[in-house]
């Protein structure tokens, strides 16, 4: 039997347990083999083959060179570490995928920023947070991500307060909701770098979201996405 690529999903020190073991879930599902990382536990058993960066609290505005403009939790420590696994991941050509913080962060390690309150933003959609799926995304039809889900339009959960502003280096949008808020950003010239702003880990039941798990696996494991089941 082929050995399966090794994952490393990432988080703080304390908390969003939930979200871990259900993007392990997916990954597993996916034919990925899973080690969580963290700053208590950093060092992967062998070289990771792919990584995903999970949800969590706000990455702290001073890494893009802004001053806070709202009231919030920080984790530096967990900002310093995640920081160096994109950075090492990037620098290997590590297929990514970044989760809500996770893809804020990879946008802000390539140079980007963020808004730090999406409220002032939202016209026509709700700043409810929520797991379900109650929000429209749409898609760029030549984008990699649209390729991957199978479909321009799709509904996506919301749990965040804040956004990709400022593009990154090497990033483009290929995701935003019908107030145009960046919902998906990726890298066209990478083995595989992704970046959602929804939580595709709630949302295992839906074969749309399968596919962001299975195609990061099969990215890692330099082989074909194949069909979802």
């Amino acid at each position: 039997m082929a050995r399966r690529p090794l994952i490393g999903i990432t988080g703080g020190r304390r908390g969003g347990r939930s979200l871990r073991w259900l993007i392990a879930l997916g990954v597993w599902q996916a034919g990925g083999h899973i080690v969580q990382l963290s700053p208590a536990r950093p060092d992967p058993p062998r070289p990771l083959d792919g990584v995903v960066i999970s949800g969590g609290h706000d990455v702290e505005p001073v890494l893009y060179k802004q001053a806070p403009l709202v009231e919030s939790r920080y984790d530096t420590e967990r900002d310093a570490f995640e920081s160096l696994v994109i950075d090492s991941a990037l620098a290997r050509g590590l297929p990514l995928l970044g989760i809500c913080r996770g893809a804020q962060l990879l946008n802000v390690r390539l140079g980007g920023s963020l808004h730090q309150d999406l409220g002032r933003h939202r016209q026509r959609t709700s700043s409810r947070r929520t797991i379900l799926p109650l929000k429209t995304l749409r898609l760029d039809p030549g984008s990699r991500l649209r390729a991957i889900l199978g479909r321009e339009r799709l509904r996506i959960n919301s749990l965040h307060d804040q956004a990709i502003d400022e593009l990154g280096s090497g990033l483009r949008r290929v995701g935003w909701d019908i107030d145009g808020i960046t919902q998906a950003v990726e890298h066209e010239h990478a083995r595989l770098l992704l970046g959602v702003q929804w939580h595709p880990e709630f949302l295992l039941l839906q074969s749309t979201q399968r596919r962001l798990f299975r195609a990061l696996v099969s990215a890692a494991d330099r082989g074909e996405q194949g069909p979802d089941t």
